[in-house]
């Protein structure tokens, strides 16, 4: 027995909060993709045309045409236009990898101004996370003590865990924590080159 198509649509659809994050997340790319201005649209649209593999090919096909081109006319018309190693060749395809590169280089600006919103709405929503977590410990705590049911002692984890983490003494810990490395492994290179 097939299911209804109402059904199946109630069945394959999201829980609302998701369906919230979906949306939210396509919000956040669609307003990314609002704000770019008509030439970055088209260096966009010129580097997928570059990353795509029709590109190599036709590109591979231009080489072989110019050099048997090239090759052809000398052997049966005494003459070419570009002779030799081919230094048109050359500097086309120098100029075409500047092109290239620049074009990459301006897409990947944009796609790296995304990526650093992703991040930074991660960090908040981690954040965020922890100090929810936070709260759910201390109320734990706190029924357990009003709880006559329950033995009342003292839970120096769930204390600790109780109070939310503070982002900036994290990060101050990260940094000197990086330093101590770097300090240790200076050491090491000194310590290493003074038995040679």
């Amino acid at each position: 027995m097939s299911q209804s198509p109402q059904t199946e649509q109630d069945s394959s659809s999201l829980p609302e909060h998701i369906e919230q994050t979906v949306q939210a997340i396509g919000r956040l790319h669609a307003e990314h993709h609002r704000r770019a201005t008509p030439l970055e649209r088209i260096v966009d649209r010129m580097t997928a045309i570059v990353a795509h593999p029709t590109f190599l090919a036709v590109v591979t096909f231009t080489v072989l045409a110019w050099i048997v081109g090239n090759l052809a006319l000398a052997r049966f018309a005494g003459w070419s236009f570009d002779k030799g190693a081919f230094p048109w060749l050359q500097g086309a395809g120098e100029l075409a990898a500047i092109y290239i590169t620049t074009l990459i280089l301006m897409s990947q600006r944009r796609k790296d101004e995304l990526s650093e919103l992703r991040e930074e709405l991660t960090l908040q929503l981690a954040i965020v996370t922890d100090q929810k977590g936070a709260k759910i410990v201390s109320l734990i705590e706190e029924l357990r003590r009003d709880s006559p049911q329950l033995m009342n002692r003292v839970d120096v984890q769930a204390e600790a865990m109780s109070a939310p983490t503070d982002p900036e003494a994290m990060a101050e810990a990260i940094k000197e924590t990086k330093v101590g490395i770097a300090t240790l492994a200076e050491d090491d290179r000194t310590s290493a080159s003074d038995t040679v």
